[in-house]
């Protein structure tokens, strides 16, 4: 890949982690915890979500020792404090499912424009920011901590086995879903993207 389509895609992966990110925060306001809005999270201002290791070096490290053949980077995650929860278990699971559904949203908005070819000249480049936000989006709904699909399945499932889930080792974790990133969700993202704009 080219070091220009490089560039578009950090930039498209970054602004939709500050998307992904904001909605966390965002959820987790409405639900009663203030900490991502008391720590000047609650916006969409990327200089807010920049993390120096994930969103910067880390990056641009991969991209050059891959020869730019892989991409992977984040935005720093949102906090939020638990015990300002009215239901911990449940509006955790709410808060987890808002970045993902953010990243989905993003895809449906500008897939429906190619779909449609609303802007006919931006199509390959809006079905590639439909195509980062779907990868994206799966890449968080793996139920492997420290993903938000994790603390999704643990909404769900019933105790000790959530504790068990959330408590996995983050190492352990990571490790599963970067093989799993890499070799399935490729594919799933493809199909799910031509149902999308209907290619």
């Amino acid at each position: 890949m080219e070091f220009q389509a490089f560039i578009f895609l950090y930039i498209i992966v970054i602004f939709s982690s500050i998307i992904h990110e904001y909605s966390h925060g965002w959820v987790a306001y409405v639900l009663g915890d203030p900490t991502a809005k008391n720590q000047g999270r609650l916006t969409l201002n990327p200089l807010a979500h920049i993390d120096p290791w994930g969103t910067i070096l880390m990056p641009f490290l991969i991209m050059i020792i891959s020869s730019f053949s892989i991409f992977f980077g984040y935005a720093k995650p949102v906090p939020f404090n638990p015990y300002n929860l009215k239901n911990q278990k449940r509006d955790t699971m709410l808060i987890a499912l808002a970045g993902p559904l953010s990243n989905l949203a993003i895809a449906l908005i500008l897939g429906l424009l190619v779909r449609f070819s609303i802007f006919p000249l931006l199509n390959d480049a809006l079905s590639f920011v439909v195509l980062i936000n779907i990868w994206f989006m799966l890449f968080n709904l793996l139920p492997f901590a420290p993903a938000d699909g994790s603390k999704i399945l643990a909404g769900i499932l019933p105790y000790p086995w959530s504790n068990n889930l959330l408590n996995l080792n983050p190492f352990v974790g990571i490790s599963v879903a970067l093989m799993v990133a890499f070799w399935v969700l490729p594919w799933a993202a493809l199909f799910l993207v031509r149902l999308i704009i209907g290619a």
